[in-house]
């Protein structure tokens, strides 16, 4: 059975930094393209960043050069690194699989991890 957990999720203050993590059972993230989703209030979930299989990083043009993704197929994790939260960061943050192409289906979803910033 796969499953997803995402983690690191807090409180935190306009400007300051946070590093999600992403782990995941009953799967390995070796050779799947994947990525970081979030959803906020009353709004569609959406694509945050994408990582490869071969690496290859893309960010949605909200991020801005804040946000690093990043992965580690042997430990089986997955790592958002976000600097200079804004308000409009705050908001449910999931990973997935990266099926933005149609060729490939969602793995379950996890629970995700809260992501809240103040001012």
């Amino acid at each position: 059975q796969v499953q997803l957990t995402e983690s690191g999720g807090t409180v935190v203050q306009a400007g300051e930094s946070l590093r999600l993590s992403c782990t995941a059972s009953g799967t390995r993230f070796g050779g799947k393209d994947m990525a970081w989703y979030r959803q906020a209030p009353r709004r569609q979930r959406e694509v945050v960043a994408t990582v490869s299989h071969a690496f290859t990083r893309t960010y949605a043009s909200f991020v801005n050069d804040r946000f690093t993704i990043s992965r580690d197929d042997v430990g089986n994790r997955m790592f958002l690194q976000m600097f200079s939260l804004e308000g409009e960061d705050t908001a449910v943050y999931y990973c997935n699989a990266d099926f933005q192409g149609g060729n490939v289906e969602p793995l379950p979803w996890g629970r995700g991890t809260q992501v809240t910033v103040v001012s």
